[in-house]
């Protein structure tokens, strides 16, 4: 059996020989408020928007799980005013992408579990009561 610092040795070849492997470059340009600006202008409006949305099963799911048909949500959008329907629009963008934050807590638990696990394994620590430090 390998000692753990020949298998440490090993990764850390490997991941310098990774490092010197060509990757392509990457240009990044400054794009200048007018352009984004007239994309913006050019595309769809917020009503159209809003209406595309109720057009995807997830949303449409997430709405009959509220009691609210789509098609009465669809209705509520069109009866808005056209400065509602764009700052409502407008505000998509603000939104979080991933729910309430819950699903990242569980992850850094997750992560804290792992590292605290190892760290208890290689006798670096003395958290869990059922891990035996490696020899």
């Amino acid at each position: 059996m390998p000692s753990p610092t020949r298998t440490v040795a090993r990764v850390l070849v490997v991941s310098l020989c990774a490092l010197g492997l060509p990757m392509p470059a990457v240009h990044a340009e400054l794009v200048a408020t007018d352009r984004v600006e007239a994309t913006r202008q050019s595309g769809s409006s917020g009503r159209e928007f809003l209406g595309s949305l109720f057009d995807r099963a997830d949303v449409r799911s997430a709405l009959e799980r509220q009691g609210v048909s789509a098609d009465e949500a669809r209705a509520r959008v069109n009866a808005m005013s056209d400065h509602e329907v764009e700052q409502l629009a407008a505000r998509f963008d603000s939104f979080p992408a991933a729910g309430n934050g819950f699903e990242s807590v569980l992850w850094a638990g997750l992560l804290v579990f792992v590292i605290l696990l190892i760290t208890d394994i290689l006798g670096f620590t003395k958290v869990f009561s059922f891990t035996r430090p490696a020899k």
